[in-house]
């Protein structure tokens, strides 16, 4: 049987109220990691539960009445997710959160630390 990836689990992680659901299908004997880590930004936190199976790779980022589903995407260094208009890009215990509305890549709107 396929393995599937559920976001109805993965909203129930991050304690959204009202819930969705879509199924990603995974490659045959491919588990889902999920690791959950607050950051400490500029003037927010940011909560920030990683999906990791095989290939696929998500994070679902909370900050202030958002939620936002970000697919990781190629980096030079570190691990660059990109949701929307965001882009969230980490290395080691060291984040920023990049708003392409707002100044896109060239500064981030939060430089972050983890915190958990």
């Amino acid at each position: 049987m396929r393995a599937l990836l559920t976001a109805l689990t993965l909203i129930g992680l991050v304690g959204t109220a009202s819930a969705a659901s879509i199924e990603i299908p995974l490659p045959e004997g491919v588990e889902a990691e999920t690791v959950q880590t607050a950051y400490a930004c500029d003037e927010r936190e940011i909560n920030v539960t990683y999906i990791n199976a095989g290939d696929i790779s998500v994070a679902l980022l909370e900050f202030e009445d958002k939620t936002v589903v970000a697919s990781n995407v190629l980096s030079a260094s570190g691990a660059r997710y990109a949701g929307g208009q965001y882009i969230w890009w980490s290395k080691g215990d060291a984040a920023d959160l990049y708003d392409l509305m707002e100044g896109g890549e060239e500064m981030p709107s939060a430089s972050c630390r983890e915190v958990s």
